[in-house]
């Protein structure tokens, strides 16, 4: 039975669909630890609104469940729902290094950029599941380049790794990284600029994927 608490009711909904708390935080972008801290110890005091459209949607749930007073016409823009015949992909305010790597804060979502369904399903993603992050240095030129938007497709942390660009964190930087599973199991993670350094035979558990690149814009 919900609750009037939403922390209670989230926990009630990952304990009934056999969830845990870290593939959740995960599906969000954020440090695995997130929803934990949420629930547990009231930290952040209220889920982000994104984070709670998404959640809400995960779990086929109204929003009010997980702390919703009412949306207003912004916020209803700002949902990803087609309105106007686009899907609002949300940009975070934060830049994944393809440099020397910069400490990476739980970014807010600040503006949205529209995209057509059409476009979308060309490219096999879910709207829901996806996200706009700039890049942040030249590690990764020509492939991508400083100040280029990069589309990155969440849900990917969800499944099996297959060799491509990916936005991951590493000790707590955040980085855009060309990827591969070796035959060890370990992962190498590569910058395609060669005066940038690589890593080779990393562990699976010393890295969390945040999503995998999908898309570039690049500006002139």
């Amino acid at each position: 039975m919900m609750q009037d608490d939403p922390r209670a009711n989230l926990e009630e909904l990952i304990r009934k669909n056999g969830d845990d708390f870290s593939s959740l935080s995960k599906m969000l972008g954020k440090n695995p630890a997130y929803i934990q801290q949420y629930i547990r110890r009231g930290t952040p005091k209220k889920l982000d609104e994104d984070d709670r459209r998404r959640l809400a949607e995960f779990y086929g749930v109204d929003e009010e469940q997980l702390g919703a007073v009412g949306r207003s016409p912004a916020a209803s823009k700002r949902s990803g729902k087609p309105s106007d015949g686009l899907f609002r992909i949300r940009q975070l305010q934060i830049g994944a290094s393809a440099g020397p790597g910069s400490i990476a804060d739980d970014g807010e979502y600040h503006e949205a950029m529209g995209f057509g369904p059409k476009w979308l399903k060309q490219l096999g993603a879910d709207p829901k599941n996806l996200s706009l992050i700039s890049v942040d240095g030249d590690s990764m030129d020509p492939t991508l380049c400083d100040g280029d938007d990069i589309m990155v497709d969440h849900s990917a942390a969800q499944r099996p790794l297959r060799d491509g660009i990916y936005v991951l964190r590493m000790d707590d930087v955040l980085l855009v990284k060309r990827v591969a599973l070796g035959p060890s199991g370990k992962l190498s993670i590569r910058s395609d600029n060669p005066q940038y350094p690589d890593w080779d035979d990393v562990h699976a558990n010393e890295v969390n994927i945040i999503g995998r690149v999908v898309w570039t814009g690049r500006r002139l």
